[in-house]
This record gives C-alpha cells, structure tokens and sequence, in this order.
C-alpha cells in the first residue's frame, strides 16, 4: 500500500487531482490511504509554494498544477 497525500487548501484543484490520482491508482492496481494534507506549515515543510501537489511515499512527484492522467499513471506504473 502506497501512501499518497495531496497538499492544499481543499479548493476544486486539489479534488480533481485526488480523483486522477485516485483513479489512476484504481486501474494500475495499487492500494493508497490517501491523505489530504491542508496546513501551510506541513505543505511547506515538503518545499512546495504552489498547489496542489502530491506527494507519495514522503516523496513530492508533482506540485503547482493539476496533474494529467498520463502522467499519473507513471507515479503507480
């Protein structure tokens, strides 16, 4: 099981890039607790100034946008 946190405020981005990343982890396979991560203080201690951003297994794989699917699906490839 991976663990998979999306850092931001909670706004439309960051559920649309909980669902991709959701849905990309579904159809590879992999099983994730996913963590919504909103404090500034936590999302900053990751080095990330723009979100959403995710970040698995403690390391960040995407931040500042709305990640693409393709792309996602690399991260559970």
């Amino acid at each position: 099981m991976k663990t998979v946190k999306i850092l931001g405020s909670g706004c439309k981005n960051c559920q649309v890039t909980a669902d991709i990343v959701e849905k990309t982890a579904a159809q590879a396979g992999i099983e994730i607790e996913m963590v919504k991560v909103t404090d500034v203080q936590d999302i900053m201690a990751y080095g990330v100034m723009k979100t959403p951003a995710v970040v698995i297994d403690e390391q960040v794989v995407h931040k500042g946008s709305v990640p693409k699917e393709d792309e996602a699906k690399i991260w559970f490839a």
